[in-house]
């Protein structure tokens, strides 16, 4: 259905009295809405418009960094060498698998509040937060060091993220968070153990 369609009404950001698009508002301001005239579907969803063009948003930031770093994990993945090379192929496939889980979970709660999901590798560019992932690494420790860097980065930015959504009173979103914290958290212990000795 096209988003122009009568029978399907978009919720606009607001607009000043001589009819142009108001800059981008803070997102601590309740009535804000998002910059560059996002518009959302609507929905009969019980969030009001403006907590879910924030919640939108804020998930579209998280959905990039998510994005961002399941293609890390590919590139660990195809790119590791050395002795414990087919433990870590397959560990890297693993992380790999569930991260793309937290892609769709994310990307579909935000088409459920009436959001686009924006999943292009141009999009994702430019919104992740995610350090850039060395291209020439090769050992099996390198990729441990980088991808661990990584999942620590993203576990961070989701745990902000369970606030930001608690801060909205969005539950569901918090709960899907939540959900993705506790999995990266699992998968960065997993890649640590290859790197970790007492006193570290």
């Amino acid at each position: 259905m096209s988003r122009t369609s009568s029978s399907t009404p978009l919720l606009h950001a607001p607009h000043d009295g001589n009819g142009k698009k108001v800059s981008k508002t803070r997102r601590s301001d309740p009535e804000g809405a998002a910059e560059n005239g996002i518009a959302l579907y609507t929905t009969k969803h019980d969030l009001p418009g403006a907590t879910r063009l924030q919640v939108v948003d804020l998930l579209g930031q998280r959905l990039a960094d998510c994005l961002d770093l399941q293609s890390q994990c590919k590139q660990a993945h195809w790119n590791v060498k050395g002795p414990n090379f087919i433990a870590l192929h397959e560990l890297f496939d693993r992380i790999n698998e569930s991260v793309e889980g937290y892609v769709d979970a994310i990307a579909e709660r935000i088409v459920q509040l009436g959001g686009i999901a924006e999943g292009t590798v141009r999009a994702v560019a430019a919104k992740s937060a995610l350090i850039d992932y060395p291209l020439a690494l090769g050992s099996g420790e390198e990729h441990v060091a980088a991808l661990s860097d990584s999942l620590s980065q993203f576990g961070r930015t989701v745990r902000l993220g369970i606030a930001e959504m608690n801060d909205l009173t969005d539950a569901g979103s918090a709960d899907l968070l939540t959900e993705v914290s506790r999995g990266i958290d699992q998968w960065l212990w997993f890649v640590e153990a290859h790197q970790q000795s007492r006193g570290h």
